[in-house]
């Protein structure tokens, strides 16, 4: 990561998920939301969001058959993040409605998960 407002974005929504221990996806009837990286070919983008509020706000649409969905912290960091670097898949980070926002490796983001979790104790 080398934007400044990306490892920013990044700190602050690790922090929010460190505080609250859970993470919120979008699930439908035939599994995850995703869809193509705007910054990587080939690359698909699972959005999470930090809300539910903030994934409630996707589920209009094109994306009507979704739901928000929450994952425990734990399992995010410990099943859903490495099995999304092995796919060579990115987070997208509390996305708008355009589907645009920060798309992060997932190990930069555990990184800061785990960072964010550190300093809270």
């Amino acid at each position: 990561m080398t934007n400044l407002d990306e490892q920013e974005g990044l700190s602050a929504f690790a922090s929010e998920l460190a505080s609250k221990a859970e993470v919120w996806g979008l699930m439908g009837e035939n599994g995850w939301a995703l869809c193509p990286s705007i910054e990587f070919e080939e690359t698909e983008v699972l959005p999470f969001f930090s809300s539910k509020d903030a994934a409630s706000l996707l589920c209009s649409g094109e994306w009507e058959a979704y739901r928000p969905e929450v994952i425990p912290l734990e399992s995010f960091l410990d099943d859903w993040l490495p099995g999304m670097h092995e796919d060579n898949a990115m987070v997208g980070l509390n996305w708008n409605t355009d589907l645009e926002g920060i798309e992060a490796e997932p190990a930069d983001l555990a990184a800061a998960i785990v960072d964010a979790t550190e300093q809270q104790y």
